[in-house]
């Protein structure tokens, strides 16, 4: 297959924002894009790459120099590299709010912890995910869901770059344990390896650090430490419970997914789509395609998310809550190609606790027939993207 790119639903609102803000700012997980889009839309500046040796040593080395090459200002990719650059770039944009800084990293802890100290009130922060499902649709409407879930979203994968028996193990070899060892200096690789898999294992499930740390054998703030890490690295996203005072007891603690559900599959060690056709995960799996489809649309508008799930201790749940104001959208998520009006329990539910809030409920599943019209909405995950937004 030939390489070719693909139109992010991003570049709106970097292009906005870009009127408005000196510095803009493109974090991610490795491999989702932000090299190939920066360059695009920002193709009048001149590019750097700090994974470059000798680029980075000559920016450590003099960074007013390094910074002046050019008027108009620079592209800069994985500034994590030379986090000092920043204060500079401050100096700079302060004295000419003309000039351009485009910057982007993979880490997005020791990225935005340097960047809120140095370039608060002058950059505009974004996050890139892998593909959404709107982006690559003419490839994506000919797979069947599990062929879906099990090739996820990297561009590269859609781009013909890539095939997932590869793309996945290289992955985790080059960037995931690279990056971790960077930030924790973790010496027993093998433990953290066991550590990754059995959080796949929990995808769409509740977290509890007591119970990954007795199974892998570690503290329970080693766990918090090590999952902290795989969020900053986009691996994994953290879904809060929503709760307020209410009469009823609610759960407060949060679900864990994967940003990439073909990550999560070769983690959990699944070959093939027909594999995870039969695997007691895929309807986890299929939850955490939606849930992370929602938060791509929250992210490809320059939004902060808006998600949370529904649980009481009557064990009634709804899969997402997507919080508009005071009022929410209501969502349940099915692998299931067939109907079950069982689909409907929490959603009746949610709408008696968060009365008049509730203002849509729906029910995506994997099925081809639809009901937009009822009180409760029933669509394929193909058209989910009319519901998030």
């Amino acid at each position: 297959m030939k390489a070719k790119f693909i139109k992010r639903e991003i570049e709106t609102a970097v292009k906005e924002a870009a009127k408005y803000f000196p510095v803009i700012t493109i974090t991610g997980p490795r491999q989702s894009g932000k090299t190939t889009l920066i360059r695009l839309l920002f193709e009048n500046l001149p590019y750097y790459s700090l994974e470059n040796p000798d680029i980075r040593i000559f920016a450590a080395n003099d960074p007013m120099a390094f910074l002046s090459q050019d008027t108009q200002g620079m592209v800069l990719d994985e500034v994590q590299n030379v986090p000092e650059l920043l204060s500079y770039i401050q100096g700079m944009v302060d004295e000419n709010p003309d000039k351009r800084f485009i910057l982007s990293g993979s880490s997005q802890f020791s990225m935005l912890k340097s960047i809120t100290q140095s370039l608060s009130g002058r950059t505009a922060i974004f996050e890139l995910l892998p593909m959404s499902y709107n982006e690559v649709r003419e490839q994506a409407d000919k797979k069947a869901p599990d062929e879906l879930l099990f090739d996820g979203f990297y561009p590269a994968i859609y781009a013909g770059k890539n095939i997932p028996a590869y793309l996945y193990p290289n992955y985790v070899k080059t960037y995931l344990e690279r990056d971790v060892r960077d930030l924790l200096q973790i010496k027993d690789m093998m433990q953290f390896q066991t550590f990754l898999r059995l959080c796949a294992g929990r995808v769409g499930n509740l977290f509890n650090a007591s119970e990954l740390s007795n199974e892998v054998g570690i503290s329970v703030n080693t766990v918090k430490s090590w999952l902290s890490v795989l969020q900053t690295s986009y691996v994994i996203t953290i879904l809060p419970p929503y709760f307020e005072n209410t009469t009823k007891r609610l759960t407060k603690t949060p679900k864990l997914y994967f940003m990439d559900t073909g990550l999560a599959c070769y983690l959990l060690g699944i070959e093939n789509p027909q594999q995870l056709s039969r695997d007691r995960k895929r309807g986890d799996l299929f939850e955490n395609f939606i849930v992370v489809e929602a938060l791509k649309q929250c992210y490809n508008k320059g939004k902060e998310s808006n998600l949370f799930f529904y649980r009481d201790s009557n064990q009634n749940e709804v899969d997402l809550l997507l919080k508009r104001g005071n009022h929410f959208d209501a969502i349940e998520i099915k692998s299931a190609q067939t109907y079950n009006p069982e689909f409907e329990k929490g959603l009746k539910v949610i709408n008696k606790v968060f009365e008049n809030r509730i203002e849509n409920r729906t029910i995506v599943y994997a099925g081809v027939y639809e009901n937009t019209v009822s009180d409760i909405k029933l669509i394929n995950y193909k058209n989910m993207e009319n519901f998030f937004y």
